[in-house]
C-alpha cells in the first residue's frame, strides 16, 4: 500500500531490538550490519487514494542507515 507521512511521527515505542527482531538476517543482508530495532508509532498519512487519515505505523532503524520497510499496521480513523 502506497502512503505519504504528512506529519511528525508521534508516540514512538520500540518493539524489539537485534535478534529479537524476526528479520534481523534479511536486514542485515539487505543493508547491512548495525543496531536494528523495530519501532512503532502513530502519524497521519495520505492513501494513494488521496484520503488522510491516522495510523499505526512499524518500521525498521539503523544508526547510520535510517527507516527502512515502513508500513502502515492499523488505520485508527
Amino acid at each position: 500500500m502506497y502512503f505519504e507521512i504528512i506529519d511528525n511521527i508521534e508516540n514512538i515505542e520500540t518493539v524489539a531490538v537485534g535478534g529479537k527482531i524476526r528479520d534481523i538476517m534479511r536486514l542485515r543482508k539487505q543493508y547491512g550490519p548495525g543496531r536494528w530495532r523495530k519501532l512503532k508509532g502513530i502519524a497521519n498519512v495520505r492513501l494513494q487514494s488521496g484520503k488522510t487519515c491516522h495510523a499505526e505505523l512499524h518500521w525498521y532503524e539503523a544508526h547510520g542507515i535510517g527507516r527502512k520497510k515502513m508500513k502502515i499496521k492499523h488505520l485508527l480513523d
